[in-house]
């Protein structure tokens, strides 16, 4: 079975799906579902509980959809924290969603699993590192956010499938077929246009698709589902945002000391906001097919780029539609290619 895994084509090899969380991500724990559909198919069951077998129906397309609805209005969510640190936000959505996920295991009984790799020292290595990544990218995002750069966010994630597919041929040696070629050099060619029209990188897009493809590659070594690798992640990295904001808050600066109930209650929300997809898209992926997933992933940056030049204004003209345009192909190539496969 080792050798078999070792030779799986870079379409299998998605973090858009495991992990995560995202933030993205996107919302987190996206990243390690596509790691639970291929251990599903290959055993029979996932590592997030038992395998539904059923034939897949409308709530299960619905979970899917209302999944990537809630990441993709995710900006209009982080928007409301006016005055409010990137930094500061991302350490509240740690602690909460630690809290919110504490009690999630227990009813998925998962909380053996979650204490166990808590005690194994590669496990904890892998999800620190992970752990680290998945902060970065919500950072990342919640940045964009804040300074009115939500359609180059968008960007990151619709070039997201693209990095991970480069990411696996570069590190995992994996071959790639002369369609996903295609789609790479599209997307390497969208940036490009856009680096010569703006005269500049689109570092956001590049650090949320680069830091969400990375998370990916680090989820595939690990032993544990979306939900459970989200709740040791955010185990390790919840020390570090706790002093952050008692730090903030003895400083007088933290929201806690310094906002209303309002503000308070939208950053103790942040907890449910990362959970609530993430448990339906897990309920969603046992049950549709890969194929179906993959297609369903790309409402998530649509209504992050319909968001923002829609609710927020930014700009999106000339260059930047020149560059969506080729990346856009690039996507087309890329999921019809993964498509066809699918169906043999």
């Amino acid at each position: 079975m080792r050798n078999v895994a070792k030779r799986k084509p870079a379409w299998d090899f998605r973090p858009w799906a495991r992990r995560g969380a995202r933030g993205g991500l996107t919302g987190a724990g996206r990243a390690s579902l596509v790691a639970d559909l291929k251990r599903e198919r290959e055993t029979g069951a996932t590592s997030e509980g038992p395998t539904d077998t059923r034939a897949s129906g409308d709530g299960a397309i619905w979970a899917a959809l209302g999944a990537f609805f809630l990441w993709g209005v995710l900006p209009v969510y982080w928007k409301q924290f006016h005055g409010v640190s990137a930094w500061e936000v991302i350490a509240h959505r740690v602690v909460w969603s630690l809290a919110v996920l504490w009690m999630v295991l227990p009813l998925r009984g998962r909380m053996g699993q979650y204490l166990g790799a808590l005690r194994s020292v590669r496990s904890t290595a892998i999800y620190f590192a992970s752990g680290a990544l998945l902060s970065a990218n919500w950072l990342t995002f919640v940045y964009a956010v804040e300074r009115d750069r939500i359609v180059e966010a968008s960007l990151g994630y619709f070039l997201n499938p693209l990095f991970s597919v480069a990411l696996g041929a570069l590190v995992l040696g994996e071959r790639l077929r002369p369609a996903q070629w295609l789609a790479v050099g599209l997307a390497t060619l969208g940036v490009g246009v856009q680096v010569v029209a703006l005269g500049s990188l689109p570092w956001v897009s590049l650090a949320l698709a680069g830091t969400f493809a990375l998370y990916g590659l680090l989820r595939k070594q690990g032993p544990l589902g979306a939900l459970t690798g989200l709740a040791v992640e955010t185990t390790l990295m919840a020390p570090a945002a706790l002093v952050f904001m008692i730090w903030m808050h003895g400083k007088g600066a933290g929201v806690f000391a310094l906002a209303g109930w309002e503000e308070r209650a939208w950053a103790v929300s942040t907890g449910v906001v990362t959970t609530a997809p993430l448990l339906l898209f897990a309920t969603a992926a046992r049950r549709l097919p890969l194929s179906t997933i993959g297609v369903c992933q790309y409402v998530a940056p649509s209504l992050q780029l319909a968001v923002g030049v829609a609710l927020y204004g930014e700009p999106f003209g000339g260059a930047r539609v020149a560059a969506f345009a080729c990346i856009w192909a690039g996507l087309a190539v890329f999921t019809a290619d993964g498509y066809r496969r699918s169906r043999r």
